[in-house]
């Protein structure tokens, strides 16, 4: 059996199309755990009934007495992190399936990702490639964001790319539920939950995919978490990434604990200088901008990329952001002969 699980909160105009995409799955043997996060929203003609019962409440209720594959466990507001893991304690599948509900799965979704992990043993969570459901003009960084994600399809790349971004659309993923027990659950704390996740996990050896189907539909609505909530913020990012990355580090640099950094602009070295309390020693910055060239910044000699020393003789990790950025660095580097995750690594 699948659980599929479902944390809402405040979410009655968007659920009954999530919660149809779901029981319209073509796999069948399901549970949908929807964990109501103590909301709080009322109908348009005020509270569902004399008693408060939020209007996403009542929505879960009249779902789950017309189909008992919907279970709705209700808790007081506490934020994202303990309605997952609080769903996760009541899970009785052995597939874990994540769903927002404010998206949509195509009727496929759960089978063909199902039918994945029974035919490859040896991963562990699988996502989909997804659809775009806001406004590409209002939503540009989200949009290209999800492009990009859809690009990494399997475990290396997937792996490779962990350090740019975060590589998965977390409502997208379907994993088996013996990685709790094994590598723990999602963890609070000032780090957006999926992201941390994701690198604990890969860092512990569990392998990952995507499958090339567009198989969900993720939509972009103002009130996004990712939006509104200070865990997503830039910086946050940079930090749990500064960890997982360090240790990275240990395991794939050579030269450790030396790294050369792409890039000398300010914000790129107050996030490569995230590593240096994790252990890692910034030996020079890498620069085309000819007004950096052959000075010292923050203590540390710059160098023009064309002077990098050849492959094999140093480490570089590449912080240069911006669209475009990290392709153009990519192309640079594989052109001198570098290759990802031996000589490099794209960390922006």
């Amino acid at each position: 059996m699948i659980s599929v699980l479902l944390p809402v909160h405040n979410a009655a105009a968007t659920l009954p199309d999530a919660l149809d995409s779901l029981l319209r799955q073509s796999f069948a043997e399901l549970e949908i755990i929807a964990v109501d996060d103590g909301s709080d929203d009322r109908s348009d003609n005020g509270p569902a009934d004399e008693s408060g019962t939020s209007a996403t409440h009542a929505v879960l209720q009249e779902y789950a007495r017309n189909d008992r594959r919907v279970r709705v466990l209700g808790i007081k507001h506490g934020g994202i992190v303990q309605a997952l893991n609080h769903g996760l304690t009541g899970a009785r599948g052995a597939v874990i399936a994540r769903m927002d509900a404010d998206d949509v799965s195509q009727p496929e979704r759960l089978q063909k990702q199902v039918d994945f992990l029974r035919q490859n043993r040896e991963v562990g969570l699988v996502a989909c490639r997804a659809a775009f459901g806001g406004s590409a003009e209002r939503a540009g960084g989200y949009k290209r964001h999800l492009d990009w994600t859809n690009t990494l399809l399997d475990h290396q790349q997937i792996s490779l790319g962990r350090f740019r971004e975060s590589p998965l659309v977390h409502p997208t993923v379907m994993f088996r539920k013996e990685l709790v027990d094994q590598f723990g659950a999602y963890r609070d704390g000032p780090f957006p939950e999926d992201y941390e996740l994701w690198l604990r996990w890969l860092s512990l050896g569990v392998r990952m995919a995507k499958l090339p189907e567009t198989l969900y539909v993720w939509n972009d609505p103002p009130h996004r978490l990712s939006r509104t909530h200070p865990r997503y913020g830039v910086r946050e990012f940079y930090a749990v990434k500064a960890v997982y990355l360090a240790r990275w580090l240990t395991k794939h640099n050579p030269h450790h604990p030396k790294i050369m950094v792409m890039g000398a602009g300010r914000i790129t070295r107050r996030r490569a200088e995230m590593l240096l309390d994790n252990g890692v020693e910034i030996t020079a910055w890498l620069d085309i901008d000819p007004r950096k060239i052959n000075r010292r910044v923050a203590g540390r000699p710059v160098i023009h990329r064309d002077e990098a020393p050849p492959p094999g003789r140093a480490f570089l990790v590449s912080y240069v952001a911006g669209h475009g950025g990290a392709e153009d660095i990519e192309g640079f580097l594989r052109g001198r002969g570098y290759l990802p995750g031996r000589d490099y690594i794209l960390a922006a």
